[in-house]
């Protein structure tokens, strides 16, 4: 099989849904960030589900923005840099997370709890350097970028309209995370997640149609009997 844009753009698609299914999936019985959950297996292991989910959430808003360039207009490629600049700072964050705090959770558990607390969107009781600065950056861009890069979808009418307004609408609700209990906080990721699954379906199955088409359209005229 040969590979084209249009395999490429289907590729990112799957890749949202994958990435949105991993958000809904990674906040089932999340237990309470403490220091005694930072030094745990389950702790890797959903952080690795959360940068897999940054990973793939990248891939499949370039694939959502490509597929409709001209459509989506300067809006589109506003909102498509800050959400993807958000998607890599997250990344930043994750990765960060996975590697250090378990490291240094014995020997610098102020440091870890401070980290945390920025994290969830509290203020630090010690120096955290930059981590603040990161933290702020990645919600902003998170919730600035989703909310321009939905309506610019929702206005290119390429992919599903329902679930571009999902993304538009999730994304900045965000911004009440801090003021809400913990099982709360858990739910609120859960729409963003539903908006990736359906966009990125919406973009396999537009593209899987086109691809048929083009198909058909490539197929030898049938030979007229003589």
């Amino acid at each position: 099989m040969s590979i084209t844009t249009t395999h490429l753009i289907r590729a990112a698609g799957v890749s949202a849904v994958v990435a949105g299914l991993l958000f809904c999936g990674v906040q089932i019985n999340h237990p309470p960030v403490d220091l005694a959950f930072v030094s745990t297996t389950e702790f890797a292991i959903r952080q690795t589900m959360k940068i897999c989910f940054t990973l793939l959430s990248l891939i499949g808003i370039t694939g959502m923005y490509l597929s409709q360039v001209r459509k989506a207009g300067a809006l589109g490629l506003i909102g498509y840099l800050i959400l993807g600049a958000g998607f890599i700072g997250m990344l930043t964050l994750e990765v960060a997370a996975l590697v250090i705090l378990p490291a240094i959770v014995h020997t610098s558990p102020d440091y870890v709890s401070a980290a945390i607390g920025v994290a969830l969107g509290g203020r630090a009781a010690i120096d955290v350097g930059l981590l603040s600065v990161l933290n702020s950056f990645v919600g902003i861009t998170y919730m600035a970028g989703g909310l321009v890069f939905g309506i610019a979808l929702f206005r290119a009418n390429v992919l599903a309209r329902w679930a571009s307004i999902m993304l538009a609408v999730a994304t900045p609700l965000s911004i009440l995370i801090p003021f809400l209990p913990f099982i709360n906080q858990r739910l609120f990721a859960v729409p963003t997640g539903l908006a990736l699954i359906a966009l990125g379906s919406s973009l396999w199955l537009t593209f899987r149609s086109q691809d048929a088409v083009a198909e058909s359209r490539s197929l030898p005229e049938p030979a007229v009997a003589r």
